[in-house]
């Protein structure tokens, strides 16, 4: 298996079962995030240099226009697609194996979490997962410590209030909230 093959099992919501080749995959990528990652998150960089990090991360060009305050964590990243004029604020962390893609303009609040992988929910079977994508559009605001669940779509120009869990998909220019996250208005 190479990577390709790694990312075209997981975006098709193949069912990874816990000790096998995808699975060893899953750790390996792991491993390289972190070693990246603690690149990324010390010292200063410019936005060019946390560009150039984040496209090692993410195995594709991250634009410029990037910007990041650290710490940024994630559990892969060759399945993190990031838009122009992203803002990532501290703390942030993703799980994007099962693929999470993010649209131009979008800010993201200190310690979002953002999932992609659900696990097994017959006990025998628990360390097996799938995943399911997550896409968020283009100029949606999440708000800080909000989680945005596997297999979620948020609509362009969306905002998740600050700590809302999103279950479900979010309608473009709808304002949602709480656990679980709820329509509050359109804009």
């Amino acid at each position: 298996m190479d990577l390709k093959e790694f990312l075209e099992f997981m975006d098709n919501g193949n069912e990874v079962t816990a000790g096998s080749e995808v699975a060893e995959w899953l750790d390996r990528l792991a491993f390289e995030a972190i070693e990246i990652l603690e690149e990324l998150n010390r010292g200063n960089h410019t936005r060019k240099e946390t560009a150039e990090i984040m496209s090692r991360l993410t195995g594709r060009e991250v634009d410029e226009s990037f910007k990041m305050f650290p710490p940024f964590f994630t559990d892969c990243g060759k399945n993190l697609k990031i838009g122009k004029n992203v803002f990532f604020n501290s703390g942030c962390k993703m799980q994007d194996q099962g693929g999470i893609t993010i649209g131009d303009g979008t800010l993201v609040g200190h310690n979002v979490v953002i999932a992609s992988l659900n696990h097994n929910m017959e006990p025998e079977k628990r360390g097996n997962i799938t995943p399911a994508p997550v896409a968020i559009g283009k100029n949606v605001w999440i708000g800080s410590n909000a989680t945005i669940c596997p297999g979620v779509t948020i609509g362009d120009g969306a905002v998740i209030g600050a700590g809302a869990v999103v279950v479900k998909d979010v309608p473009e220019r709808t304002v949602v909230g709480g656990v679980p996250a709820k329509f509050i208005k359109t804009i």
